[in-house]
């Protein structure tokens, strides 16, 4: 049984996108998008550098596009489940069938915006920590006023909170944790800090339409399967401002019986943590055209096997 998953904010790089506009009617499809959201995103995924791209409302919009676009060409695909972290979630809505594809990038963008603006407020930040027991690191976290935002299984979870918070942090770690990475995004999401964003995307959520999940839709609120259209809404809306449970959402796959994982474009990261945890469940990161063979191989042996 085949699981799609779609990554999050920090999974872009410069030129990503630049292979993918080569497919037969990619180009098109993404300057058509660029032109329903106000946004370049031909330019961003291709010529763009590093710092433009991480800017909050440049990145999310281009993440999901990439993920729509790279999901598209693996051709009729009838996955298990469909899951995403943080604005994966939207991705994966897409993938659902919950929000028609345009639907889907308009509502991101409003995301960004809001999010954008959210963290405009506050200097805050997001770091990863390597290792360590989870129980042990919420309670350091929590004693130093940091969020834990994303509990990524696999001995990840990732704190958010102030730059102060953070440098606090990186000189005392919690117990048994190897590494504290800061991670390339603009703000701390999935945190109160985020709380302004909220009102906002509420209001963009309203004026769409949800359709119940074609495919089981797995929330990375809970890792708890939903079934509803609105209620997939209703999340992906409350998500901004609370912790991605990763955690739940690699158990939730391995309950309902996952063999092979597929993460879309830009893949890595979410196979990375699979691998960790999902021993046994085949992984692949649809990172350029060059893997669609062989991603086309494992969904046959996988997809109603």
């Amino acid at each position: 049984m085949l699981v799609l998953v779609a990554p999050g904010q920090g999974a872009q790089t410069p030129g990503f996108l630049t292979p993918w506009l080569e497919l037969p009617g990619a180009a098109d499809r993404v300057a058509a998008w660029s032109d329903a959201i106000g946004l370049d995103l031909v330019h961003y995924g291709t010529q763009a550098d590093a710092d433009a791209i991480r800017d909050t409302a440049v990145a999310q919009p281009l993440l999901v596009a990439a993920g729509i676009l790279s999901a598209a060409a693996l051709g009729d695909v009838h996955p298990g489940a469909v899951a995403g972290h943080s604005v994966g979630e939207i991705t994966a809505a897409a993938f659902a069938g919950v929000l028609a594809d345009t639907a889907a990038l308009r509502l991101v963008r409003r995301r960004g915006l809001a999010m954008a603006d959210a963290a405009a407020i506050t200097e805050t930040g997001m770091s990863a920590l390597l290792g360590g027991d989870p129980d042990t690191s919420v309670a350091h976290l929590e004693k130093l006023g940091l969020t834990p935002a994303n509990i990524n299984g696999a001995g990840q979870i990732v704190a958010a909170g102030t730059l102060e918070q953070l440098a606090a942090l990186a000189e005392d770690k919690p117990e048994g944790v190897r590494k504290v990475v800061p991670l390339k995004v603009a703000g701390a999401f999935h945190t109160h800090h985020m709380a302004p964003a909220v009102e906002a995307l509420a209001k963009a959520a309203a004026e769409l339409e949800p359709a119940d999940p074609k495919v089981p839709y797995v929330s990375n609120k809970d890792g708890r399967t939903v079934t509803g259209g609105s209620e997939v809404l209703e999340r992906l809306v409350g998500q901004v401002a609370n912790p991605v449970r990763w955690d739940l959402c690699m158990e939730t796959f391995k309950e309902i019986g996952a063999t092979a994982l597929i993460e879309v474009c830009p893949g890595g990261t979410l196979t990375g943590l699979a691998k960790r945890a999902l021993p046994g469940v085949k992984t692949l990161a649809l990172k350029t055209p060059d893997d669609l063979d062989a991603a086309r191989e494992l969904i046959a042996e996988h997809v109603n096997a």
